[in-house]
């Protein structure tokens, strides 16, 4: 059930092309959020066990399966969410990638990072290609590990935003968030990762979005053919690009790391 009209959807697109971000405020059920959380647990666990953190010690990126609650349509085909990705990334985008970041007890602060290189090197930052809807299947707060970004720094260079967050043009601002609550981000603001301090995973999802030409080899959703099948034309288009399989593995080769740019 769509919760905004195209003027606040509008206004909603506006502040994401000022500032690189916008926040959408208990926006999917927290129920729904709960059965993510749950169906979530088993598949951190073998990673927890295996090694000390594919993004560093005590953080890790988990693919989700394409499948159960991660395979709902009310979450990554939401009218709203793709209204204001429609709105900043062009029409027809392409749904790329589906994973978590889960840092537990002994993470610390990652460096501050771009997820991806600019799209034409050695010119003036374009209009956004890549963004990233993140919303969390806990509470999050500066003691479980809250998101640190900047604002306004997606259409300067990763030099011109490092330089400015040294001189104090561009503050760090840290991004609490409520189970429900979701971010829509250009991937190229600067941010970085920050500490759990306590004995609780804090899972973040991440559902990647791309502009209809942009292909992303470094990450992909392996999408069940009878799942496919059943899903609504809008979300079969979103999800055009991706192989299609027989059976979705439980546990994927977490090889993608974020770009350091």
């Amino acid at each position: 059930m769509a919760r905004y009209d195209d003027s606040a959807r509008d206004a909603l697109a506006a502040a994401f092309e000022r500032d690189g971000f916008v926040m959408l405020p208990g926006h999917f059920p927290r129920a729904t959020m709960d059965a993510w959380r749950s169906a979530f647990e088993p598949l951190l666990e073998p990673h927890l066990h295996a090694t000390d953190g594919n993004r560093g010690p005590g953080r890790y990126y988990v693919t989700l399966p394409f499948e159960g609650e991660f395979a709902d349509p009310s979450i990554f085909c939401d009218d709203d969410v793709l209204g204001i990705v429609e709105r900043v990334a062009g029409p027809d985008p392409v749904m790329c990638q589906l994973a978590t970041d889960t840092p537990v007890r002994g993470s610390g602060f990652q460096d501050w990072h771009r997820d991806t290189p600019p799209l034409f090197e050695g010119i003036p930052e374009t209009p956004s290609f890549q963004l990233a809807v993140n919303f969390p299947l806990v509470d999050v707060d500066e003691e479980n590990g809250s998101l640190e970004t900047t604002r306004d720094t997606h259409r300067v260079s990763r030099e011109e935003a490092l330089a400015g967050l040294q001189d104090g043009r561009f503050a760090p601002e840290r991004v609490p968030m409520r189970l429900g609550d979701a971010m829509i981000r250009d991937v190229r603001g600067l941010h970085r990762g920050t500490p759990n301090y306590i004995g609780t995973p804090r899972p973040m999802v991440v559902i990647g979005y791309s502009r209809a030409w942009y292909f992303r080899p470094e990450v992909r959703i392996d999408v069940p053919r009878r799942v496919f099948a059943a899903l609504p034309a809008r979300a079969q288009r979103l999800l055009r690009y991706n192989p299609q399989v027989d059976t979705t593995p439980r546990t994927f080769d977490e090889s993608y790391r974020q770009f350091a740019y």
